[in-house]
């Protein structure tokens, strides 16, 4: 089922109450890393999905400790470094994995996933039977019954995913990352094995010059740890801070031209292709392109609902699916820029949680008349001033709304007054405010700024940006690292000060001041793009008004037909464009009729 994910090999171990499978990619020590893996006395059995880039640091360390190794792979360093510090070994492990370690002495398994969630893993309880695997089709292959649930439909449309724990299916659990399950006699229990850094936002770091200084050291070394390879590797290109700055520290690093991997569109406003070739020449890499059109739309449907195996709305896997194709015909390993929007707090967002600080101090009629009035221009322009208007609108709407309530307004696709009335004639939903509630009562920052940081690294970024990139990737065999997301730079940025993060409205000052002053000054300059795809444009009129008549039908997922009417009009009108939104609802309604 997961062939995909290792088409080098297979490997089954089973012995009394356990069983063990593996379909290998091979990285590291190619010759003999074979799994599952067991120490040598066969006592303690691995299945182990990702890599540990300090394996080499790690062997040697145990190897002073009196282990001794009969591979050279970062399979053999983990069973060792469990068997030298059992659970506290995560501590030790820099880099991304899901596995399953059997311990034949203790009759106990460990399900362990990374501290970020860079790799998946599910599981369920079935006959008497705990059953796991990186993606649910495995487990669906076990016989786990499959048995959709229709109440996240609300949650889903707001977010585009549904967060660890849950899952679309009855029954079927995501392991949250940062998070370990013990089996032992007869009983399953869940704890963490990492956490953000606490401190009291009142002290966050404010030494700038020595946090920059920590940072770019971090930087650099991170690259150079998730360089060990011993197959063909290159790099994810997009033309933005975060891929650029990624390439330029490997071509500092590597002595052979880095593989660069692009993808771009027709349409200029999503076309990015121009600033990539820039950084391709700056730093000489081998760079290759190719071009997503709209004719892919139907074809991306199916492939993110197969590999994703629950309705997962983040339109830019298409995009994500087509590189890593790309990518995979001349390498089996990248580097990519994942999690620098995270890491650094460098969403757009957060300029708007610095701006709504300081329009809360404005006088009350001020705030109460520029929504509208902004609005009200918005209204007889068109293009970039429209949407920068309607963003000002937007912004002076939610800034007087509590935290958590404008995270939710801000993420959502669309307003959650229309999603809500959109599923209204259906079966009961989970309320969004609930379970974004329940996200956040962990979250022990007040200052919205850090409750954002919160929720991006410990929320969205595990279980969409993630998910999005493994799954994608994996699809075609190609493994993907992210230097941004080493849990020492995590750890430092998490305690930094907001202003430190962002100079006033400067997005990544601390990336800016360091790594990206090496690349080309038009790139500097760019406005943020994100990885964002024209689904909008792609619909003709014709086609839009089709698929919404499907949406809002009998047979399809039976949608209440005003709201939705409501939704086109907004778009005709370019208010909003509700082509993420279609794309999201399109994958629910597949799924529906799949499963429903």
């Amino acid at each position: 089922a997961v062939r995909h994910r290792g088409p080098d090999g297979e490997g089954v171990f089973a012995r009394g109450p356990a069983a063990l499978g593996h379909r290998r990619l091979s990285i590291i020590d190619p010759e003999t890393g074979d799994q599952p893996m067991s120490t040598a006395d066969g006592a303690v059995v691995l299945s182990f999905n990702g890599e540990i880039y300090n394996y080499v640091e790690l062997r040697e360390e145990l190897r002073a400790l009196g282990h001794r190794f009969r591979t050279t792979s970062d399979t053999e360093v983990l069973l060792h470094a469990y068997e030298e510090w059992d659970l506290d070994c995560h501590c030790r492990l820099n880099g991304m994995w899901a596995f399953a370690l059997w311990d034949d002495r203790k009759q106990r398994l460990l399900l362990s996933r990374d501290r970020l969630g860079e790799k998946p893993l599910h599981y369920a309880v079935h006959d008497d039977t705990l059953v796991f695997g990186s993606e649910m089709k495995s487990l669906f292959a076990f016989g786990v019954p499959r048995q959709p649930r229709s109440d996240w439909a609300e949650v889903y449309a707001c977010l585009s995913y549904l967060p660890a724990p849950h899952t679309f299916f009855d029954g079927v659990a995501k392991l949250p990352a940062g998070s370990y399950l013990l089996w032992q006699d007869g009983r399953a229990a869940v704890h963490r094995h990492w956490e953000l850094p606490l401190v009291d936002e009142e002290r966050m770091r404010t030494d700038a010059v020595e946090v920059e200084a920590e940072f770019a050291a971090l930087f650099s070394d991170s690259v150079r740890l998730r360089m060990r390879s011993d197959v063909p590797y290159g790099a994810f290109l997009s033309g933005g801070l975060d891929s650029s700055c990624i390439v330029a520290t490997m071509a500092g690093i590597g002595s052979h031209p880095v593989r660069t991997f692009t993808i771009g569109f027709p349409e200029d406003d999503y076309d990015e292709r121009r600033l990539a070739r820039l950084v391709a020449e700056a730093f000489g890499s081998e760079h290759r392109e190719e071009v997503v059109e709209p004719a892919v739309f139907d074809e991306s449907l199916a492939r993110v609902m197969h590999h994703s195996d629950e309705p997962f709305g983040d339109t830019s896997a298409i995009p994500t699916g087509q590189v890593s194709q790309a990518a995979r015909r001349h390498v089996k390993m990248v580097l990519t820029g994942d999690g620098g929007d995270e890491a650094l707090s460098g969403y757009t967002i957060y300029q708007g949680e610095k701006f709504a600080e300081r329009y809360g101090r404005l006088p009350r009629a001020v705030q109460t008349a520029i929504p509208s009035l902004a609005g009200g221009i918005a209204q007889v322009l068109s293009g970039r001033a429209r949407s920068k208007l309607n963003r000002v609108r937007n912004v002076g709407r939610t800034s007087s709304l509590d935290s958590d309530r404008r995270l939710i307004e801000k993420t959502a696709w669309t307003d959650t007054s229309l999603i809500k009335a959109l599923f209204a004639g259906g079966p009961a939903q989970v309320p969004i405010e609930e379970l974004v509630a329940d996200l956040m009562r962990p979250c022990p920052y007040r200052d919205p700024f850090y409750r954002l940081m919160y929720y991006n690294l410990m929320v969205s970024l595990p279980d969409r940006m993630l998910v999005k990139v493994d799954r994608m990737s994996m699809a075609h065999s190609l493994e993907v690292r992210a230097p941004f997301l080493d849990h020492r730079m995590i750890e430092l940025l998490a305690v930094t000060h907001k202003d430190v993060k962002m100079r006033g409205y400067e997005r990544k000052s601390i990336l800016r001041r360091t790594v990206a002053r090496k690349l080309p000054a038009p790139l500097l300059r760019a406005p943020k793009k994100g990885f964002a795809v024209p689904v909008g444009d792609w619909f003709t009129r014709s086609d839009l008004a089709r698929r919404v008549d499907t949406l809002a039908g009998g047979d399809g997922l039976g949608l209440a037909a005003g709201p939705l009417r409501a939704l086109q009009e907004r778009n005709r009108r370019g208010e909003r464009d509700i082509g993420n939104l279609l794309w999201m609802l399109m994958l629910l309604d597949r799924f529906q009729r799949q499963f429903g």
